[in-house]
């Protein structure tokens, strides 16, 4: 029988799987909730001390074939073992084997295909043995529908997609990660998350750090066994904390610098913690960018908050200290988070020499003249909505679940994907505001196709590292904070969640629709059966989407697909 694209529950009734298409998702919850700890932790005195691991960056993916508008990558999903605790091996996912994965760094205008393949073995035994279906968002980026990463336009281990991005927005930092139904909180925590970097003439032209000057910041949590391999505990689904902080992959590893000006590009790319970082020194740190690219203008902050998935595009100038001094990257942990020994901890800087060039040693005054996002305002709205999310019990005869208004990535399962929570019209700006009724957490909320401005946090001005183009926010305990968007770029059902993956996955997801006759997210471009096609040679034309599929059709396994 040839592979399904998706498991919804028309495709359970068809198949017969689990004899009852009713039991499918419940089925999934209950062997997930038997998870908690999988495993003795590894002692502290196995771990490295903090600051004595070299820094390291994840390499950049070249593309296997380029032409005049388009460049071409591919990416293995694989298991491999990989040393993060000195002295021993632990079994990740990644892409291309290693995580974080390797960096795409793109130009505005060339657009982007990244062929995915999924060769991850058929179940993950460690963490409740699950089939580790895959799903591949580029968070931040305003693609079709069918190349967002829509949550059940899963590809199956021994499958293939091809992911296409337009790269039509401002440079900003990215990054590309799991985003399959259930599984993104243990996908992403094994290791299938990495940074993409969107450049643009407007950005290369300032002087602002660029080069071996401009660096990425990937941090993440994680807590290990007696014999290396990763934990995973998610508190009885509320939330995943380790012991141990990483940054691209090296626990709390020191940098050799040079005394002038550095541009870090940080993600958090934690399940569940959020971060608020510091210098140990007490000077300040100069935000330049947000999630959606460069702000208007530099904001110098004591100190920044960074929930999960955000990015903060910051500088730090080392001139101001001496050869030999060392710097330390602090987490001064907000709320909500469980910590440990070294849970304040992140990395050091040592100022080792001299600025070895000047080139791009300064920050602008005006950073970014494109007032597209930043220059909305409330009063163009022509909707408001509010969105609230709290642990809920929609159904007494189900356990309490992570919701939005009431609802569940369920509820749209079972309206067969077509239940939103909301439909703007094309080019319509809207507010939403976000509110959070969870007492005892925080939901950083992640709105994907478009850029939103933070109008407000309880009716106050949001913070001055928000002041720039953002796709999520920080939503803390009892929070209400408002946002304001255009839905422009593209047409179709797109994804609203909680970027604490282990609420997304407990089912704190819903969809909005953005106009009307866009490309069907699962159908338009669903996933194949390896052998995948070689970019040896000029790709084919991109494929007709299906806007309405045939319930009755499967996708030709052993056709080679248009596009590839």
């Amino acid at each position: 029988m040839p592979s399904t694209p998706h498991i919804s529950r028309r495709d359970a009734l068809k198949l017969g799987a689990l004899g009852s298409a009713a039991l499918l998702l419940p089925f999934e919850r209950r062997a997930r909730a038997e998870l908690g700890p999988t495993g003795t932790r590894i002692a502290a005195s196995r771990l490295p001390k903090p600051y004595t691991l070299p820094f390291q960056q994840p390499p950049v993916l070249q593309p296997v074939y380029r032409d005049a508008t388009t460049d071409y990558y591919r990416l293995w999903q694989r298991q491999e073992s990989v040393q993060i605790i000195p002295g021993y091996l632990t079994p990740i996912y990644g892409y291309n084997g290693m995580t974080p994965g390797p960096t795409i760094v793109a130009e505005r205008g060339r657009q982007t295909v990244v062929q995915q393949i999924n060769a991850l073995p058929d179940s993950n035994v460690k963490f409740g043995k699950y089939k580790p279906w895959t799903s591949t968002h580029l968070h931040g980026s305003a693609s079709l529908p069918e190349y967002d990463g829509y949550a059940s336009d899963v590809t199956q281990p021994g499958q293939w997609k091809n992911y296409r991005y337009p790269n039509i927005q401002d440079a900003r930092t990215l990054w590309y990660h799991d985003h399959g139904v259930h599984h993104t909180a243990e996908n992403a925590y094994m290791g299938l998350a990495a940074m993409y970097i969107l450049h643009d003439q407007s950005e290369r032209s300032l002087t602002i750090p660029r080069g071996s000057y401009d660096v990425p910041l990937i941090l993440k949590d994680a807590m290990f066994d007696t014999t290396g391999a990763l934990l995973y505990d998610d508190h009885s689904e509320s939330g995943l904390y380790g012991d141990v902080n990483l940054v691209n992959g090296v626990p709390w590893p020191v940098m050799r610098v040079e005394r002038r000006k550095y541009r870090f590009r940080v993600l958090n790319a934690c399940i569940s913690r959020s971060f608020r970082l510091r210098l140990s020194t007490g000077e300040p740190i100069t935000v330049i960018g947000t999630d959606g690219g460069l702000m208007p203008a530099p904001q110098d902050v004591a100190n920044f908050r960074c929930g999960m998935a955000e990015r903060y595009e910051i500088v730090i100038d080392f001139s101001k200290y001496a050869i030999g001094q060392r710097v330390l990257l602090q987490n001064v942990s907000p709320p909500n988070n469980i910590d440990d020994t070294h849970s304040g901890k992140v990395m050091a800087f040592d100022v080792v020499s001299e600025p070895s060039t000047l080139e791009g040693n300064s920050v602008p005054a005006v950073l970014n003249t494109n007032q597209e996002v930043m220059a909305l305002t409330a009063a163009q709205s022509v909707r408001r909505r509010e969105l609230v999310f709290e642990r809920d019990q929609p159904d007494l005869t189900k356990p309490e679940q992570w919701t939005i208004n009431g609802t569940t990535w369920e509820d749209v399962v079972d309206s067969d994907y077509k239940f939103c929570l909301a439909k703007p019209a094309k080019d319509s700006v809207e507010v939403w505001r976000l509110t959070n009724k969870s007492n005892g957490w925080f939901h950083p909320v992640h709105i994907h196709l478009v850029d939103f401005r933070v109008l407000s946090r309880n009716g106050k001005q949001p913070f001055a590292w928000e002041k720039g183009p953002k796709d999520v926010v920080y939503v803390g305990e009892n929070e209400s904070v408002d946002v304001v968007m255009r839905f422009t770029n593209q047409v179709g059902r797109y994804m609203i969640h909680c970027h604490n993956l282990v609420h997304e996955d407990h089912d704190m997801m819903g969809q909005f629709e953005v106009g009307s006759g866009g490309h069907d997210p699962i159908y338009a471009d669903p996933a194949r059966d390896i052998p995948a096609p070689s970019f040896d040679s000029p790709p084919a034309p991109e494929p007709t989407a299906t806007a309405t599929p045939d319930a009755s059709a499967t996708p030709d396994a052993t056709s080679t697909p248009a596009g590839a």
